[in-house]
């Protein structure tokens, strides 16, 4: 056992060191729209998705109705179910507690490196259990910790107020990863524009996620039935 578990942290410290000053980031941003360090513990203890987190630290600053956020942050995550399935394959038997405990701890990170060592051989469940959960452990602290940081920036200090803009251009670009991508988040971008302009409230979040969703799958599929010879 305490060999598959220094195996576990052996795989997980880039990962760790990668999160740590993620976390500091979006707990500065999230004390700057009222969180306090119990909230942003219990908000990354109840979900753990740094992308999902940064969104919901977004619409809370904007006063987002909890529906909204709520909805939000489950469309987002919804990828979990596919990286989830793809490395159920490696827990045949295993106990129903144990996944549970597996999949709490799942993030895209740690899915990349499971499936790669699962994929090799030679790697224990409880080695993947460990890297999961010392990611979350890092994850947790460095958020709270960026929430006390947060308390000694003053607003609007070197540009923290767009920092979160700013966050969330970075995580677009690097989502360009060819044509499809490229319209479907300008497709995003227009149903978001146009569902401002005529609907109440932050419902343009979700009606955007949804129709830029449907149009890339829509158009994904399209070009590889033309890429299929008949």
């Amino acid at each position: 056992m305490a060999g598959t578990v220094r195996q576990g942290l052996s795989a997980a410290w880039p990962i760790c060191l990668g999160y740590f000053p993620i976390g500091l980031s979006l707990g500065v941003l999230a004390q700057k729209v009222g969180l306090a360090p119990w909230q942003m513990a219990a908000m990354s203890i109840l979900v753990f998705a740094g992308g999902s987190q940064f969104i919901a630290v977004a619409m809370l600053g904007v006063a987002a109705s909890p529906v909204a956020i709520v909805s939000t942050v489950f469309m987002v995550n919804l990828r979990h179910l596919l990286m989830s399935s793809a490395l159920s394959v490696h827990f045949p038997g295993v106990s129903r507690r144990f996944l549970a405990l597996f999949a709490y701890g799942l993030t895209d990170e740690s899915f990349a490196v499971n499936l790669t060592r699962f994929s090799q051989g030679g790697w224990h469940r409880y080695s993947a259990l460990t890297l999961n959960h010392a990611a979350n452990t890092t994850w947790i602290v460095s958020t709270v910790a960026g929430v006390y940081l947060g308390q000694l920036v003053p607003p609007g200090a070197a540009g923290v107020d767009y920092a979160l803009t700013g966050m969330f251009i970075c995580l677009l670009v690097f989502q360009l990863r060819g044509p499809i991508f490229t319209i479907t988040a300008l497709i995003a971008a227009a149903c978001s524009l146009m569902a401002y302009l005529w609907l109440p409230g932050n419902a343009y979040v979700i009606v955007a996620s949804c129709c830029a969703a449907t149009a890339g799958l829509v158009l994904k599929r399209t070009l590889l039935k033309r890429e299929v010879p008949a």
